[in-house]
This record gives structure tokens, sequence and C-alpha cells, in this order.
């Protein structure tokens, strides 16, 4: 009994403590996974907690349950609109990127390290997958917004570039301890079996689960546990048959995620919890499982095979798969910093553990050091690297409370509260004039704990203001009822004017435009001539350039341009801001005083 005491109290301990610190380190930019990490090998055999751990076989069950539920976590997340997006470049990041990555990684263990170059090869398939958990941690945590089709990519890609490594390392493997036995038509059978599996019953066993949680009704707190049991089952399934546990698995959340009565927020919240408790685990067992003054005796060669993994192989492989698709530059060298390593590498790097393969510690010791260099350099500078790539969204407050409606047509409203601030643009203003987004209504205000009636309320700071709104609608309700009003900076606007996007490109050229209309678009309007002029499907903030004309996607709806914003030439903007700075004193002129306030005695 005193051990299974002591066991206790020294998990729940080192648990414990990772969350103190995580909490801490958070404020200096170190992630939650690489705290986890540290206290984990503190409390190993080298560390002071000395917990001398050695079972390979928990930590790869641990491993991989674990993964999975992070998977169908961050699938119930994943909204359908973002495949329209990032399916394409997703795919081909997880696919052609995954083994560019892995045979340079390769090719370069091989020549620095003197080894046998099928193991050189084995090491860059463990090492070349980006990992799930770290790029749906840091994604979360760090506070920042990324354009649409950037976040979509690397969400998406981190979801299913797993079966391409597992792919690649069973091959090697096999190849490695049994080359006798493949053929290039049993490699074929096997990519098609892992992929088409995988991806077949995730479809087919998702709508069947989310058949079923619409049709279930029991505490949110069961609801979790419920989705959590049915995707490791769906996950040991699916592997059985020989398929990617993993691609089902995050098949799965992304279908019952996006059924309407399936989850709701109160789910999500219990879910997202379920997730920090199976990352935590995994990688504080991780941590208990290495031997850390091992991996100084590698040290110089591990840190080097880091170095060329982070700055030569992933930007060489994300430059070449991405080449197809409309990414700049910069685009391109964010996702390429973002090539976060976390717990796939390591649980991979288990399985020539697990075969008893020759030099498998080697292959998990430079695993395990990679993934640490990779966390510490590339995730501490997530913010930085998004600030320098310029591939931020502009940042919004948060409403009060926000609540997903279920059983409404069409699905995606929310119900939002807002506190008006002061100065805001929507201040001073009846609230039944106020214009809001499309599909949205204005449902109350609250004015010192009480209702007051829409028709006859004036909206003041601090009043609470409750709007059911579709999702995309959020930026621009907390810019309008959160955001003081002040005039843009004139360099700093994006653009000068909105323009209805179904107005013709013909008539805004004639009046702005600088150059001659693209062959076959003297009748389309401003929406059709910017489809055509974007390779991929556009996300709002996309610009382009036509006819002289710098137009960019302000508004979409769905896969429909509906408002977009034309930036002027600055000879022809300059003409315009002396009026524009007089219709701003115009207004903070004619702005009301504030009624007086009509508070109880």
């Amino acid at each position: 009994m005193e051990a299974i005491d002591h066991a206790i109290l020294i998990g729940a301990l080192v648990m414990t403590v990772g969350i103190l610190l995580g909490v801490f380190s958070a404020r200096f930019g170190v992630p939650f996974l690489l705290v986890f990490l540290g206290v984990g090998m503190a409390a190993g055999v080298d560390g002071p907690g000395g917990i001398r751990f050695s079972n390979t076989w928990l930590s790869f069950l641990v491993g991989n349950v674990a993964l999975a539920v992070i998977l169908l976590d961050g699938g119930l997340r994943t909204r359908l609109a973002t495949f329209r997006v990032a399916l394409r470049p997703s795919l081909s990041l997880a696919t052609v990127g995954v083994f560019v990555t892995a045979v340079m990684v390769g090719v370069f263990a091989t020549w620095m390290l003197g080894i046998d170059w099928k193991l050189g090869l084995l090491l860059g398939a463990i090492v070349g997958s980006t990992d799930a958990a770290a790029v749906f941690s840091l994604l979360n945590s760090s506070g920042i917004r990324l354009k649409e089709r950037v976040a979509s990519v690397l969400e998406i890609e981190s979801g299913l570039n797993d079966p391409m490594a597992i792919f690649l390392t069973l091959t090697l493997i096999e190849w490695i301890t049994a080359p006798q036995g493949l053929s290039p038509g049993a490699l074929a059978w096997r990519l098609v079996v892992q992929f088409g599996v995988g991806g077949v019953l995730g479809i087919g066993l998702g709508y069947c689960m989310a058949n079923v949680m619409e049709r279930v009704n029991v505490a949110e707190g069961l609801q979790a546990i419920l989705i959590c049991s049915a995707g490791c089952m769906i996950w040991a399934i699916v592997q059985s048959f020989g398929g990617s546990g993993f691609l089902a698995v995050y098949l799965v959340g992304v279908i019952v995620g996006n059924r309407d009565h399936a989850v709701g927020e109160a789910v999500l919240r219990a879910m997202d919890g379920m997730a920090w408790l199976a990352q935590s685990a995994m990688f504080l067992l991780l941590g208990l499982l290495v031997t850390p003054h091992r991996i100084w005796d590698i040290a110089l060669p591990a840190v080097a095979l880091a170095l060329f993994l982070m700055c030569v192989a992933r930007p060489v492989a994300v430059f070449l798969a991405l080449l197809p698709f409309r990414f700049n530059v910069r685009e391109k060298g964010f996702v390429a910093w973002m090539g976060l390593r976390g717990a796939v590498p390591i649980v991979l790097s288990l399985f020539p553990l697990l075969q008893g393969m020759e030099d498998s510690g080697l292959l998990f010791r430079l695993a395990f050091a990679v993934v640490l260099a990779s966390l510490l350099c590339q995730g501490t500078t997530v913010a930085l690297a998004a600030r320098l790539a310029r591939v931020l969204r502009p940042r919004y407050d948060e409403p009060i409370s926000r609540e997903r409606l279920r059983g409404v047509h069409p699905p995606g409203l929310e119900l939002m509260q807002f506190m008006v601030a002061p100065n805001a643009s929507m201040q001073d203003l009846r609230a039944d004039q106020v214009e809001l987004p499309p599909r949205s209504a204005l449902v109350s205000v609250a004015r010192d704990g009480e209702l007051v009636p829409l028709d006859q309320v004036v909206l003041r700071a601090g009043d609470i203001v409750s709007v059911l709104a579709p999702t995309p609608a959020l930026p621009r309700l907390s810019r309008m009822f959160l955001t003081e009003t002040t005039p843009p900076a004139w360099d700093q606007v994006a653009h000068d004017f909105l323009l209805d996007a179904e107005a013709r490109l013909a008539d805004v050229a004639a009046l702005y435009g600088a150059g001659p209309l693209p062959p076959g678009q003297q009748d389309s309007t401003l929406a059709e001539a910017m489809l055509a002029a974007f390779p991929s499907p556009p996300v709002e903030g996309d610009t382009v350039e036509i006819a002289g004309l710098r137009l960019s996607v302000t508004r979409m709806e769905g896969p429909r341009i509906v408002q977009v914003g034309l930036l002027l030439p600055r000879n022809a903007a300059e003409e315009a801001r002396d009026d524009k700075a007089r219709l701003w004193r115009l207004r903070d002129r004619a702005r009301p005083l504030s009624p007086p306030s009509r508070r109880k005695p």
C-alpha cells in the first residue's frame, strides 16, 4: 500500500510542479510542453527526483493514446471552411514536405555521424513530421492571431502528416531488418492502405459518431469522456485494418466538431482539459524515459542535426511543397519556422527500441535532442517570427462571453456580449439604429443590471450589449463596441475606400485605375476579377493589383467576396487626406453629450 501511496504522491507532485512552472515560464515565452519535458527529466534518474523509469512499452502506449486524444481535440476545433483554402497545400506539406525533409536529414545524418545510410534515412523519417500537440498548443496559447490561410495550413498539416512519417518509419525498419520482403508494389500498396483506409474509415466512422453524439444527452464531462473513448476505439479499429489511426481520429474530430448538434462550447472546454492532461502526461513520461547524461555524449552532432533540420531541410521542403500555391516568401518562411517537433518523433523513435534494432538507443537520444532544440528555439520565438513575417491578423478584444447556438439554421451563430467601451464608435447611438454586420441582430442592452428597451436607449459606455451574430463577424463587432474611435495614421491604412464586390471593374478603373484592364475583364465585377487573379481561394486580407488598382478582400461570405477595399495611389490619396481629417473633426464635434446617469438612489 505504501508503494501505491508513494507513486500517487510522486505523480501528483510532478504534475503540479510542471503546471506551476509552466504558468511562470509562459511569461517568458517558454512553451508548456518544454516545461513538462524538463520536469520529467528532472524527476528522472539524472535529476533530483532520481526516479528510475525504463518501461518503453508503457511510454509507447501512453504516447499513442495521448496523440489520438490531441488530434481528436484539434479536429473538433477545425472548421470545414478552412479546408477550402488550406487542404491542397496541407496535403502537399504532409506528403512531399515530409518525404523531402526525411531524405535531406537522412543524407546529412549519414555524412555527419558516419552511420549506415539506411539508418540515417530512418532517423530522417523519425524527425520528418511536425507535431500536432506542439502546433495546436502553441497556436492556442501564444496569444497571436495568424492569417487564416497560414493558421489553417499549419493546423491541417500537423493533423495529416503523421501517416506519412509512420509509413516511412515502419517501411525503413522493415527494410533494415528484413529487406527481402519489400518490393515497389508492396511499398505503394502500404502507402495506399495507410491513407486510404485511414481516410475512408475515419470519414465513415466520424459520421456514425456524429449521429450518436447528436442523440446523446448527458453531462458535458461525460460527453467529453465519451468522445475520447470513442475516438480511441476508432483509432484502434483503423490501426487493426492497417490504416492510419491518427489520420482517422483527426477526421472524426473534424466531422463531429462541424455538426451543429454534436458538441457545444462546454464540451469543447472539457475536451481542452482532456487534451492538456494527455499532453502533460505524455511529455512527463517521455522526460522520465530519457537519460540526460547520455544525451550530452551526442550534444554537438544533435545540435548540428537540429540546426540543419530547422534552417535547411524544413525550409527547402516547405518551399518545394508550396511552390504550386499562392504563398509569398514571408508566409513560406513562417510555415517553415513553425515546423515544430514534439512527441511524435519521440514516439516514433520507440519503434526501433521495441524492435530491438541495433543503434536504436542512438536514434532515440538524437530524436529527443532534436525535439528539445525545436521547442527551445522555435517554440519560444513564435510571436517574434509571426511579427517579422507579417502574418498576424489585426488584434481585437474578446467579448465578455460568447456561446455558440445549437439547433439554429444557418449554423455558426453565436450569442456574444460586449461592454461598450468609452469613445467607441457605438457610443451615443440609438440601439435600434446600430448598423451591424450581415446576419447579426442586437438582442438586448443591460444598464445598471436592468434590461432597457431597444427602441428608446442611447448606448453609453459601460452598457452590456448582447448580439446574435455569425462567428466571422466577431472582429468587426469588437471594433464597433470595444475599440476606441481614433482616426488611423494615414500611412498605416489598408484601404481608402470600401466598395461593393459587385461593382464593375471597368467603372472603378475609369475613376482610379492607372493601367489597362486585363484581357476579357471589360464586363467583370471586382469579385470576378479578383477571383480570376488569385491562383488559390482567397481569404480576408488578401490583396492583389489589377489595372493599377490595389484591391484587398475585406469581407467574405463563404467562398464569395462581398466587400473590397481600394487603396488609392499615394498621389491621389494625398488629395483626399484633408477631406478625411475634416470629416473626423466634424464627427467628433457633432457627437451629442451622453445623457445623465439614471442610477437608483
